[in-house]
């Protein structure tokens, strides 16, 4: 990741309550469309942001006004990369039920998970599972 020239970075701590992430949200859209991302991965890169920092918030923390998600933010005109870091006591993302199968359609639990894997191009989580680091390449061509 070092070799990488980043043109905007963040690194900050936000309090695990509803609503704390919407700021962080608009500064990282705002900064990725002067770096002139396109509307169709603005749109993939807040889903999976908005997504991985609610879940830390309400799972991971289980909205602790006293507990931290830890972001940390990376930006160039032709990458995106991420790390979400919560204090909560993880969970293994390979036993969330496939919410696009059959008999998981009507629950809740998984859409956010897989709405991240699906917008970014690559996903990973730590041993514990209290942290999740993603990674967008901008896309090209028409649509964007």
């Amino acid at each position: 990741m070092s070799e990488h020239s980043w043109s905007w970075t963040v690194h900050t701590n936000l309090p695990s309550q509803n609503g704390a992430h919407e700021p962080c949200v608009r500064e990282v859209l705002a900064q990725l469309k002067l770096l002139g991302w396109t509307e169709r991965d603005l749109f993939a890169v807040e889903m999976a942001l908005v997504e991985s920092l609610v879940n830390a918030m309400r799972h991971g923390n289980r909205l602790d006004a006293k507990k931290k998600v830890v972001v940390e933010i990376k930006a160039s005109p032709d990458r995106f990369w991420m790390r979400v870091e919560d204090e909560g006591p993880g969970f293994r993302p390979d036993v969330v039920p496939d919410c696009t199968a059959a008999e998981n359609l009507e629950r809740c639990s998984g859409r956010g998970l897989a709405l991240i894997k699906a917008y970014m191009s690559r996903v990973e989580y730590n041993e514990c599972g209290n942290s999740v680091t993603m990674e967008k390449f901008r896309t090209t061509g028409p649509g964007g």
